[in-house]
């Protein structure tokens, strides 16, 4: 037969005791200088509040794996601590967070777009009016930018036709004064 193990030996040396960190420590001293210094009879009922919640607390935490295959914490696999109505706690994933579709030239945040993940924008995800607004270049820019490229696209018509105008004038006047 084996020989049972030698009893747990704590710092002081004698068996059975425990092994004292400086946190348990501590926390004894917080309570001999609370117990000490305040004895009114509110203050007793709260430290004993105080005791059973930490009893309740060394309770036996319940351990959690995953639910996928996916076994690292990494940012695609993030999740949040559910309790279910059962009493039990289970993993929920969390989605990534979208960005908001933004304008290229302004980068303005288009109004009228929904804010989804990539495939959330594919054609069996979301309806085409869901995903563009109803105008030129609706969707990919901002109405303030397709306003200004209409404007800059008249302005350089409306130049180029000034020119014109100038360059006839300037033919006629020098054909008059030969």
């Amino acid at each position: 037969m084996r020989a049972a193990p030698p009893p747990a030996m704590g710092r002081g040396g004698k068996p059975g005791e425990q092994v004292c960190t400086r946190h348990t420590r501590a926390r004894a001293h917080r309570r001999l200088v609370r117990d000490s210094t305040v004895s009114s009879g509110a203050f007793t009922a709260r430290s004993s509040e105080r005791e059973q919640e930490g009893r309740s607390a060394a309770k036996m935490v319940q351990r959690l794996t995953y639910r996928r295959r996916h076994s690292y914490a990494t940012k695609s696999n993030k999740t949040r601590k559910v309790r279910t109505p059962g009493g039990k706690l289970t993993y929920h994933y969390v989605e990534k967070k979208a960005s908001a579709p933004v304008d290229p030239l302004s980068k303005q945040v288009l109004n009228g777009i929904p804010v989804l993940r990539p495939t959330g924008y594919s054609k069996n995800q979301t309806n085409k009016k869901d995903r563009t607004v109803h105008r030129a270049y609706g969707g990919v820019l901002s109405g303030k930018s397709v306003r200004q490229r209409i404007v800059r696209a008249f302005l350089i018509e409306e130049q180029k036709i000034v020119k014109k105008v100038l360059k006839m004038q300037s033919a006629k006047e020098s054909k008059s004064k030969k």
